[in-house]
């Protein structure tokens, strides 16, 4: 099994079925080989197990995040509503936050999706520093979770 480097997320994502722990992992690493000097802020949330890239430790500089579910991955654009979207991929109507759910992590390599993510790193009000120190923060664990896997 793929490990994320961080004991407490490799259990949390352990929960979930192979399939959507195996795409978590592998989402997880090509972003943060994308991202180098993000720091990643994890949220194991009562709905999903959230995963966010930000420069620092402020939630709300996040530029992206991923979130499992107990049947797919979605990639969120924190600041997505802003985003061009010629080909329409972005999903949500909220103010803010736009999503792509992911067939798998070989979507993060669809040209479109690229394009989406350059242009929500280069639109962020603070950037990640590709330098920077680039760790995993365990933010939150909330004491009550839909259940991780399909009922």
């Amino acid at each position: 099994m793929a490990s994320s480097g961080n004991p407490e997320l490799d259990g949390f994502i352990a929960r979930y079925t192979p399939e959507i722990a195996a795409q978590t992992h592998a989402v997880l690493a090509r972003l943060r080989a994308r991202l180098p000097g993000a720091m990643v802020l994890v949220y194991d949330n009562f709905n999903a197990l959230a995963i966010g890239f930000a420069p620092g430790e402020k939630a709300g500089q996040a530029i992206l995040s991923i979130a499992a579910y107990p049947r797919w991955v979605t990639l969120f654009f924190l600041q997505g509503a802003g985003l061009d979207d010629p080909a329409h991929l972005l999903q949500g109507s909220g103010s803010r936050v736009r999503s792509i759910r992911l067939a798998g992590p070989e979507t993060l390599n669809d040209p479109q999706v690229e394009a989406l993510i350059v242009t929500a790193l280069a639109s962020a009000a603070v950037p990640i520093d590709p330098g920077g120190k680039g760790s995993i923060v365990i933010k939150s664990i909330s004491a009550k979770q839909r259940p991780r896997r399909p009922l």
